[in-house]
């Protein structure tokens, strides 16, 4: 075994230092993605589903792949939101803002 060490141990460690590092950036990445998407407070009457057809033009999902995403995204989201629950939702921040002031550009 230990022959093996001297043998190969700058390559051992260069792997475990690559797996580490790639585990911190995933780690990194996927908390930072969350704070690009748009965040809605849900108001009396509101459903996923519904939410999902208002925000359709800004998103690719399917109706059933946006409720889901919201569920596996958001904490305590069941099948039932409350009015005043703010939860996350795959829309763009950048794409809903820029939308947002070219329609208040046009009214003015």
């Amino acid at each position: 075994m230990r022959k093996i060490w001297n043998q190969y141990s700058y390559a051992i460690t260069l792997i475990i230092l690559s797996c580490s590092f790639a585990i911190v950036l995933s780690i990194q990445n996927h908390t930072n993605d969350k704070e690009n998407y748009l965040k809605v407070k849900i108001s009396e009457g509101d459903s996923l589903w519904e939410i999902s057809k208002q925000y359709s033009e800004q998103h690719t999902l399917s109706n059933e792949e946006f409720v889901g995403w919201v569920k596996r995204n958001n904490k305590n989201i069941d099948d039932h939101i409350f009015p005043g629950e703010e939860i996350i939702i795959p829309v763009n921040k950048i794409t809903t803002s820029s939308t947002t002031e070219l329609a208040g550009a046009f009214g003015d």
